[in-house]
């Protein structure tokens, strides 16, 4: 009767000695992995070819300077504002009926006059 008793607590207790977490471990461990070859490989050179410019950790992202529809309208609007030099008033955000444009004053020093355009009327955005 009392070999009936232990049998279970051996079992048990040879249980406890098994390594369950160890799947755990190469469960994450392959996780890690996987993370870690799906990272995008980064360029050092941005889409126009200069060189990626990074600020406190974060990345800035050159625009391509293009010309809408209402450039003229807001460099003449930038100009009013006591804002000029640069290559004029580019498109930022995509051609439609709403357009974001931004102009780089030189003599303000590297300081930025926006506007945004609905249906060509302009009106400057708040800083």
């Amino acid at each position: 009767m009392k070999r009936f008793l232990l049998l279970p607590v051996v079992v048990l207790s040879a249980c406890s000695y098994l390594p369950f977490n160890k799947d755990k471990d190469q469960e994450a461990e392959a996780a890690r992995r996987l993370a870690a070859a799906r990272k995008p490989v980064v360029s050092e050179l941005a889409s126009d070819g200069s060189r990626r410019v990074v600020v406190d950790g974060v990345e800035i992202e050159k625009v391509a300077f293009r010309a809408g529809v209402s450039s003229a309208t807001v460099e003449r609007m930038a100009k009013n504002a006591g804002c000029d030099g640069g290559p004029g008033a580019g498109l930022v955000s995509e051609p439609g009926p709403v357009e974001v444009y931004r102009m780089a004053c030189g003599s303000n020093g590297g300081k930025a006059y926006m506007a945004r355009c609905e249906l060509r009327q302009c009106k400057p955005m708040q800083r």
